[in-house]
């Protein structure tokens, strides 16, 4: 028998020497996985080991694969080890389309008159969707956190996600930019954080002035959409791709707000491929920066390990059995059934398949222990 690891194939001789493998240890410090697959079909039922991780049994015949293990919050930290291996075996994910360093630039300077900053992230997956940066850029000026999408997760990830936040004294709107929903509460919060404003403007004899807040985050988050919803009309171009809103625009809400629309804005080189790879799948950036292929297999092996999916959903939506095999052998599976042999499209399908839902609403991030 051989195993492939992260793609390469071994020897069944070379199994007893993966203990030496053992808690590699990623960037951010914490021990890191690398999965492990059958190529040939087993005629007992050895329990193979995960490099780093605890061991999961294959059995022939078992619909819940390899990949599925016990559930709870710790599936989540394994699920992040486990990530930062695999994009170890791909393409690097790097988008900086040529208006961002300009925008990046004029945004900058235009932060030190807000009075509010009001910045947009995607709620499946909200650390990755957090710029470096925007800590040091906004400074002391008081800040509103959206997660955006919130339709597009479980109540289990929205209340997870919600004691975090307060648990750090961030203010947090959930908001659904498509429906509205969240918005008006996004608006009563920004004036109420900048009411000192015209108090302090009064006292020095000025006449009150509109309260001003910008509106910043990562690419194809939501951002024109949410300010649309809030002047209920369509003022700021918006679609459902990164790099739509390429120039920053003032607009006014009512007599006593101002929003600033921006660019989305993402660094220049994502150091971070876990996060690269979760912005790809929730098409956060353009398509250009990625092998969709390989997004695709990271995202089957992804959804095999959460908690709330696993492999059942994956055969209920296919009828294609993951028994253990990568991410990548599952989408050529699926492009042999459905699309004539067509990884691309096969990929292109398991995205799109879960860009709508088609596996539960769910999040690709927990809150960090």
């Amino acid at each position: 028998m051989a195993v492939q690891i992260c793609g390469l194939w071994m020897p069944n001789s070379g199994i007893n020497n993966l203990n030496n493998l053992q808690n590699p240890v990623s960037q951010n410090g914490r021990h890191s996985i690398s999965v492990i697959s059958a190529s040939t079909h087993l005629h007992s039922s050895p329990i193979i080991q995960i490099v780093g991780g605890s061991p999961s049994q294959y059995r022939p015949g078992n619909d819940n694969g390899l990949l599925d293990r016990t559930k709870g919050e710790d599936e989540w930290f394994d699920l992040e080890s486990d990530l930062y291996y695999w994009t170890k075996a791909v393409r690097p994910v790097q988008w900086y389309p040529g208006h961002i360093a300009k925008t990046e630039k004029e945004l900058k300077e235009q932060l030190k008159l807000m009075d509010v900053v009001v910045e947009v992230r995607d709620a499946r997956i909200p650390l990755s969707t957090g710029h470096p940066q925007m800590d040091m850029w906004i400074g002391n000026r008081k800040r509103i956190l959206v997660l955006n999408r919130e339709d597009m997760i479980s109540t289990s990830d929205r209340n997870a996600w919600a004691a975090y936040f307060a648990k750090q004294g961030v203010r947090v709107v959930f908001s659904n930019g498509k429906l509205g929903l969240g918005s008006m509460k996004l608006n009563r919060l920004a004036k109420s954080l900048a009411i000192d404003v015209n108090v302090k403007r009064r006292a020095k004899g000025l006449l009150p002035r509109p309260v001003r807040a910008g509106i910043v985050g990562y690419p194809n988050v939501g951002k024109s959409s949410l300010i649309n919803r809030l002047l209920k009309r369509r003022m700021c171009p918006a679609a459902p791709r990164p790099g739509v809103t390429r120039h920053l625009k003032w607009v006014h809400f009512g007599n006593d707000l101002e929003l600033l629309d921006s660019p989305g804005i993402i660094p220049m080189r994502i150091s971070d491929q876990s996060a690269a790879i979760k912005l790809a799948i929730c098409d956060d950036i353009g398509e250009r920066s990625y092998d969709v292929t390989d997004v695709a297999a990271i995202l089957v092996q992804m959804l095999a390990r959460i908690p709330s999916v696993g492999t059942r959903a994956l055969y209920s939506r296919y009828k294609i059995e993951t028994d253990g095999q990568s991410g990548q052998i599952f989408v050529q599976k699926l492009a042999f059934k459905l699309f004539s042999g067509d990884v691309n499209q096969a990929a292109f399908r398991v995205l799109t398949d879960f860009r709508k839902g088609k596996f539960g609403w769910v999040a690709l991030e927990r809150p960090p222990k």
